[in-house]
Parts: structure tokens; C-alpha cells; sequence
């Protein structure tokens, strides 16, 4: 299980090596993904807080990555935060999400990304729920939701 070390040492010292990589031009991303979709994944926005369905949404199944479909979540680890986004306790696989240092808007954050194809996801916090303490803040429109087997 990860912790706040882990992330900060992967943030710092290089992340996990992907399972593969996906990468297309700007062009191919716009026409694979709505314009929400885009601004979010390509461009590191975020959505509006409550926007989603996703943020209630507790059944059992992995969510995948909108760009690429890796599997990034699965809903064992979702939980409650409050926030208004979709929030997990940790990644289904260590090489599936990378971290980069987000010195934007005045604060200093944790991205956290695709490993694969570098979507923006949203941020890592160290205020998560025992016994790992993260909470993947993620926004909805970067995520598919697939059924369970």
C-alpha cells in the first residue's frame, strides 16, 4: 500500500516505469475526446465540484483511464471525501499513476497523471482515510467507469 513518503519520493526521484505508452498528437486527442474531456485530460483542468454522477457512485468495478482505458481505480478503494470529486485510497497498479510537483494557483500540490498517456487526473493528498492515508482527488470526466467481471 502506498503512503505520503511513496508519493513525495516518486515526485521528487522519478515515477514507476508505465506498462506501455500511448501518445498522440494534440489533433488525435481532440478528436477522441469531448471538448470537456480535452480541457481536462490534455490541458490540466479540473471540473466543476459535483459535477458527476461518478462522486456517488459506489458499485464494484474498475474506472480506466478516459484517453487510454488503463485501468487506474478500482471502486474497493473509492470512498466519501466530500469534496465533490471521486476520491480513492490508492492506484489498482504503482505503475498505472505518475506524480509531478503542481506549483499552480499560489499552492504547492501533487498531480497525479496517467502513466500511460499522461492524462491529468487530478492531485494526491496525505489526508485520506487508515492505513495508507492518501486521497486521490480525481476528476470524473478523466475516468471510465467499466462494470465488474
Amino acid at each position: 500500500m502506498l503512503n505520503w513518503k511513496d508519493v513525495i519520493k516518486f515526485t521528487n526521484h522519478g515515477n514507476p516505469t508505465p506498462p506501455r505508452r500511448v501518445e498522440k498528437t494534440e489533433e488525435e486527442w481532440k478528436t477522441q475526446l469531448t471538448p470537456e474531456e480535452f480541457r481536462v485530460t490534455r490541458l490540466k483542468g479540473t471540473e466543476r465540484a459535483h459535477s458527476s454522477e461518478l462522486c456517488s457512485l459506489f458499485e464494484s468495478g474498475k474506472y480506466n483511464c478516459k484517453c487510454c482505458s488503463t485501468p487506474l481505480f478500482d471502486a474497493n478503494e473509492k470512498f466519501e471525501s466530500g469534496t465533490g470529486w471521486p476520491s480513492f485510497t490508492e492506484p489498482v497498479d504503482v505503475s498505472h499513476v505518475a506524480y509531478h510537483k503542481d506549483t499552480g494557483f499560489g499552492m504547492v500540490r501533487v498531480e497525479a497523471i496517467c502513466n500511460v498517456c499522461d492524462a491529468h487526473l487530478g492531485h494526491v493528498f496525505p489526508d485520506g482515510p487508515a492505513p495508507g492515508g492518501l486521497r486521490y482527488c480525481i476528476n470524473a470526466v478523466s475516468l471510465d467507469k467499466a462494470n465488474s467481471n
